[in-house]
């Protein structure tokens, strides 16, 4: 019997990650459908919003990555113990995706010159600054973000790790103790460990 759940990305760790990472924490059984970039301009007409990661279950379909993993947060139970832990939380995740937005215009940018400019104030000013603060609500949390126990942005941001280091072209959590920590406690799960060794190699590596 087919898996209830089918999860479409490309093959990559990227946006998709995350979602795959709070579908395997819960042991939930999901097909992981990996499209190549070279046959993706065939499919992506049929998709709602012409994007990826698409998440499938009982013939619904979803969009958007991190409403998505918001979703199978609930599933899994990985949420704040209150309405408030959910702000932070929600508060969190955006951070993390602003500094990969950031760090995404810095990489893909094809001007050479652009490029440079982007270095300087995304690299050398917004990153360090961006891992200050995220290490010391970590350090404040006991190696998580919220609330001193595991939810699903600490996932999201280390299943985000790999995709972000791939851009910045560093490890950069090399210098940031407590975010350390923060990748240590979920990938110590063993439901993440499981994955972590059986999961395709990322294309992008």
């Amino acid at each position: 019997m087919a898996p209830a759940y089918k999860l479409t990305y490309f093959d990559v760790t990227a946006l998709g990650e995350p979602i795959r990472f709070l579908l395997s924490y819960g042991g939930i059984e999901f097909e992981d459908i990996r499209i190549s970039h070279e046959s993706w301009p065939a499919l992506k007409s049929s998709t709602p919003f012409g994007q990826l990661p698409l998440l499938e279950h009982n013939g619904k379909v979803a969009y958007q990555s991190i409403a998505i993993s918001r979703y199978v947060a609930k599933q899994v139970k990985l949420v704040g113990k209150d309405d408030w832990e959910d702000l932070e939380i929600d508060a969190t995740v955006d951070t993390i995706t602003d500094l990969r937005i950031k760090l995404a215009q810095y990489s893909f940018e094809t001007d050479e010159k652009a490029k440079k400019e982007k270095e300087k104030s995304i690299l050398n000013e917004s990153l360090p600054f961006y891992l200050e603060k995220l290490d010391a609500q970590a350090k404040k949390n006991n190696g998580y973000f919220v609330g001193g126990h595991l939810t699903w942005v600490d996932l999201l941001f280390t299943a985000s790790l790999d995709f972000i280091n791939f851009m910045a072209k560093k490890d950069i959590i090399a210098n940031s103790p407590n975010l350390q920590k923060v990748k240590q406690n979920v990938v110590k799960i063993p439901n993440i460990k499981a994955w972590l060794e059986k999961r395709p190699k990322d294309t992008l590596q």
